[in-house]
């Protein structure tokens, strides 16, 4: 080896541009979903529709992102996961496109609903299950990195379409918004790279030679993940979670209007939840590789129920403010964390695939959760009721988790089928 070669500068580690793909994927796909709430009012006044029936174009395109992982994890386990990313980004700046274009609240549904909900869909879990094989050391870094692309989406997107509604009409803000996410998002996912393997590389960037234990193509089979307890309790914890976790992201807003917040001043309520769950996603993931990622999960689900004990007291705009960056912090965490702990216990092999089956469980919260406050508020016009059930559910999925820790370790690769 020359002397020249040995000081030769060492090329940055692919993994990281996947993470930077990734992150681009989670900001306009998240960030075009988590304006919805800028856009109830004008939808609500221009179809004259109630609050829970316009709630529910959020919750169909949730349930459909998160369910669609069932579909597009072992795809992307078997055909790579640049191809499901970009397929997804067109879809979701079609769906936007063709929503600016609506003149029925069903159109919506059908444009906003399917359009966004199969987009994020096609892409959230290949791209978030991609960054989990380039990576083992620092696997709670990146996955937090990637995804504060969502935070990131949420502080800014909302405020921007805020501010497109003012000047465009909500139809060309939707027109708008679907041609940053096609050239962006579908831009920048061309990146996506499933294995290091493919270039000659380990986890992190090490030599293949180097590599000891797990590696991205060890792990559980799909079939027994899913059979094991550690899987079953890690899917009700989800499904019991995200029936509030969601809830916020719809009707912060419009609570904050009913409490005499100015518009300009409430819809920056989301951005506050997007900076704090930037911050939860990039610190709280780091952490997690020091204090144990399971551990971490358990924080971050009491961290969401101490959050909404706040919002069931706030009513000034000031302690809005703190419920959603609190609630944005460990929300962040909940999702930077999840992911690394279903790679910690169940390895790499399948881990899209066993992702995409677990997020079921959060398709099902997410399409019942936003729309059933929207008709508690309906029949009661309160908020309290879903604020307080929301609350209770973090604990209750906290709790399940303490059980899964109880029954064994973290590393769990081996005893997948327990």
């Amino acid at each position: 080896m020359t002397v020249q070669t040995a000081l030769a500068p060492r090329s940055i580690f692919h993994g990281w541009f996947v993470v930077a793909a990734a992150f681009a994927v989670m900001f306009v796909g998240f960030g075009s979903a988590y304006t919805f709430s800028a856009f109830l009012e004008p939808l609500q006044r221009d179809f004259g529709a109630s609050r829970g029936s316009i709630s529910l174009v959020f919750s169909i395109a949730g349930f459909l992102y998160f369910a669609l992982g069932l579909v597009s994890g072992p795809l992307a386990d078997r055909l790579g996961s640049r191809p499901l990313a970009v397929a997804g980004m067109i879809l979701v700046a079609v769906g936007l496109a063709a929503a600016s274009a609506a003149h029925s609240l069903v159109e919506v549904y059908l444009a906003y609903g399917l359009g966004v909900g199969v987009g994020v869909g096609c892409a959230y879990v290949p791209a978030i299950g991609a960054v989990q094989r380039w990576f083992v050391r620092r696997r709670g870094f990146a996955s937090g990195l990637a995804v504060s692309g969502i935070g990131l989406g949420t502080l800014a997107m909302p405020p921007l379409a805020s501010l497109l509604i003012a000047s465009v009409g909500w139809r060309g803000a939707y027109l708008a918004l679907g041609a940053i996410t096609l050239i962006l998002g579908g831009g920048l996912s061309l990146l996506i790279e499933n294995d290091p393997k493919d270039r000659g590389l380990g986890p992190d960037g090490d030599p293949i030679r180097d590599v000891s234990g797990a590696t991205s193509s060890d792990g559980a089979s799909v079939r027994e993940a899913v059979r094991s307890t550690r899987f079953a309790g890690l899917y009700v914890s989800c499904l019991v979670c995200s029936f509030g976790a969601f809830v916020p992201f719809v009707h912060l807003v419009p609570y904050a209007r009913d409490h005499g917040v100015a518009a300009s001043s409430a819809v920056l309520l989301l951005g506050m939840i997007g900076a704090g769950s930037t911050a939860g996603r990039f610190f709280l993931g780091a952490l997690a590789d020091r204090m144990g990622r399971d551990r971490s999960l358990i924080m971050v689900l009491i961290g969401m129920a101490f959050a909404m004990a706040i919002w069931a007291v706030a009513k000034e705009v000031w302690a809005l403010a703190a419920f959603a960056f609190v609630y944005g912090v460990f929300y962040g965490g909940w999702v930077a964390v999840l992911p690394s702990v279903v790679m910690d216990y169940f390895g790499g092999r399948n881990v899209s695939g066993i992702i995409g089956i677990l997020y079921t469980s959060v398709a099902f919260g997410t399409l019942i959760g936003p729309s059933a406050a929207g008709f508690v508020y309906d029949v009661n016009h309160s908020y309290t009721l879903p604020i307080l059930l929301s609350a209770a559910a973090n604990i209750v999925a906290a709790l399940i988790v303490v059980a899964i820790v109880a029954r064994g370790g973290t590393h769990a690769v081996s005893a997948a089928t327990r």
